[in-house]
């Protein structure tokens, strides 16, 4: 993939209604990938401390939002600290929205990107 960098805002660079930021904590699913759509993967460190913030971030700037719909393809694993986020790293975000482009498939996505860490797998290896 090709990547170029600015300074510049994304606020600056993209008219708002091109833009949908990606956000954990929003309501609407992401069902596909539009390529008239700028997505922005937005990067926290500590998803306790902080949550909602990327929502609030985005409906401050009227801007669209969506999240991955893991909720909606994968299941909440058994695990002894009953640990289950859908916060993933900017690099995970980043595998999930390419794997999907590649493959139009939501479940390959998500293998590729969610690790068994975040608490949720796939519904067929979730008594593995």
């Amino acid at each position: 993939f090709k990547m170029d960098t600015t300074p510049e805002s994304f606020l600056d660079l993209f008219p708002l209604d091109a833009i949908v930021y990606l956000t954990p904590d929003s309501e609407n699913v992401l069902e596909d990938i539009d390529p008239d759509k700028v997505y922005v993967l937005g990067g926290l460190v500590d998803e306790s401390i902080h949550k909602q913030l990327t929502l609030r971030r985005a409906q401050d700037q009227s801007l669209q939002t969506a999240r991955l719909p893991i909720r909606e393809y994968m299941v909440k694993a058994p695990n002894s600290r009953n640990y289950h986020s859908e916060t993933l790293a900017i690099n995970q975000v980043f595998d999930v929205l390419s794997t999907y482009y590649e493959t139009r498939s939501w479940p390959a996505a998500l293998r590729a990107g969610v690790s068994s860490g975040k608490g949720y797998v796939l519904p067929d290896t979730a008594e593995q």
